[in-house]
């Protein structure tokens, strides 16, 4: 096992016992916290689950996650994660695994279990680990990643939902306050709190609670508006103790139907200028206070047969050397997923895929994911709508991100996805275990393919 040393912040840098070391890595998104994109299902995470266990049976689900658990991240992944330079990675993971609704507070050694199995493999092959809870009771932001049903995010109007998140993170702090392998602490992926007001009171709260059981774990803390605005925390006259404070940092034109870079974007220039002005209005406030930056998420997604790949990758290349020159840290989204972003691909030959592709076309033609999806094949449903509000609510402008967004997910993330999960679901009747565990092997790493384009880009970045 390579040794690690506990992590501190010490001035704007992070650093070990040698001295200050800048976090490169990725997300391993789509694994304790499923995404639609990643994983090909519609809508949201624990409605797919529900279904597909009413459509398996018991057993049978129960062989398909197991396997899925296992296989989506083993040695194979950590090993070549290593092989590219990284030296971190992000975990998302859904509280569900630790606890369910209908017994909270009683907490799911399983959930400790699969987590640690994955910071130890990590840690073997020389990589540090962020722990990041994707999705909370009550949901904290307004959208898929956060398993969120409905466009509400309830934990910041329920106190219930709020002491349950601080239960799991004392828990946790206590599972790993010993475990130098793991960087820290990220609580919150990209509250969305509409108020501005319990985000900050909530982030105190649970650094005292944290601190009380780990005091040494640095914490990373994502900005409100899914990590792009801090704000929130003007009224605080100094930056907390050993704390990092995360952007995420999605350039338009890697995750739109932009069609060139530098080049025109929803009518706006874009090149590496504005690329580097968007990332230094998004960090102002750690450059401002002195404190580290990581970019918990960024990257662009691709298209599906490639021709847009070498713009993307240079935005991606532009992206990467504006960290370094600014001495950022950063976390690639994601890993590994069925095409549009990850390093790793499962085969469109997979067994998976065989059984689901054709409602993976079927979702992209009718725009049901929010991540790389478009509303260009149902325009005659979306426009009628568009009118009407332009005539009866023409200066309607929801929080957080405005109307058309706003309409997107009522319509196509939400009514559009409810029916396909259905269908989605279907495709598993009657698989028995072994058909599961088959299906699930899908995501094995040497099942995947690598994306070698991207792979070369990190490599070349981390050579130089």
């Amino acid at each position: 096992m390579t040794d690690l040393d506990f992590l501190a912040v010490r001035g704007t840098s992070l650093a070990d016992a040698a001295g200050p070391i800048r976090l490169t890595g990725v997300g391993l998104g789509g694994w304790m916290n499923m995404e639609n994109f990643i994983t090909g299902y519609p809508g949201n995470e624990e409605a797919i689950r529900r279904l597909m266990r009413d459509r398996m049976g018991r057993e049978a689900y129960d062989a398909f996650f197991e396997a899925f658990m296992t296989d989506f991240f083993g040695e194979a992944d950590a090993a070549h994660l290593a092989s590219l330079g990284l030296n971190s990675v992000r975990i998302p993971f859904n509280y569900r695994h630790f606890e369910d609704d209908a017994a909270p507070f009683e907490l799911k050694e399983e959930g400790f279990a699969r987590l640690d199995r994955v910071v130890s493999l990590l840690a073997r092959h020389g990589i540090y680990s962020i722990l990041d809870l994707h999705a909370l009771p009550g949901r904290q932001n307004q959208h898929w990643h956060s398993d969120n049903p409905t466009h509400v995010a309830e934990f910041w109007n329920q106190r219930h939902f709020q002491d349950r998140v601080v239960h799991l993170w004392e828990a946790l702090a206590d599972r790993f306050k010993d475990r130098p392998e793991v960087a820290g602490y990220n609580p919150i992926n990209e509250p969305s709190d509409p108020t501005g007001e319990v985000l900050p009171a909530f982030y105190e709260r649970l650094e005292r609670a944290i601190r009380a059981v780990d005091p040494r774990h640095v914490l990373f803390l994502d900005g409100n508006k899914y990590s792009t605005d801090f704000s929130f925390l003007d009224a605080r006259a100094e930056p907390m103790e050993n704390t990092v404070y995360t952007a995420h940092d999605y350039a338009l034109p890697g995750i739109t139907s932009a069609t060139a870079y530098p080049g025109v974007t929803r009518g706006e220039y874009f090149d590496r200028t504005v690329v580097e002005q968007t990332f230094l209005r998004r960090t102002e406030y750690m450059r401002r206070t002195g404190t580290p930056i990581w970019i918990g998420e960024f990257g662009p997604v691709y298209s599906a047969d490639r021709s847009q790949d070498p713009w993307r990758l240079r935005l991606l290349q532009d992206q990467l050397e504006i960290y370094r020159e600014h001495g950022a840290s950063w976390a690639l989204w994601t890993y590994k997923d069925i095409g549009l972003q990850g390093l790793m691909t499962i085969s469109p030959e997979s067994p998976y895929l065989g059984l689901i592709g054709d409602l993976v076309e079927k979702k992209q033609r009718l725009g049901v994911d929010s991540w790389g999806g478009s509303d260009a094949g149902i325009r005659e449903v979306i426009d009628p709508i568009d009118a009407l509000f332009d005539r009866e609510f023409p200066g309607y402008s929801p929080y957080p991100w405005g109307r058309q967004p706003h309409i997107a997910v009522l319509v196509r993330h939400i009514l559009l996805a409810e029916p396909l999960a259905e269908q989605f679901a279907d495709r598993f009747r009657g698989i028995d275990p072994v058909r599961a565990r088959e299906l699930a092997a899908s995501f094995r790493f040497d099942a995947c393919e690598e994306r070698a384009g991207l792979s070369e880009v990190l490599r070349a970045h981390l050579r130089e």
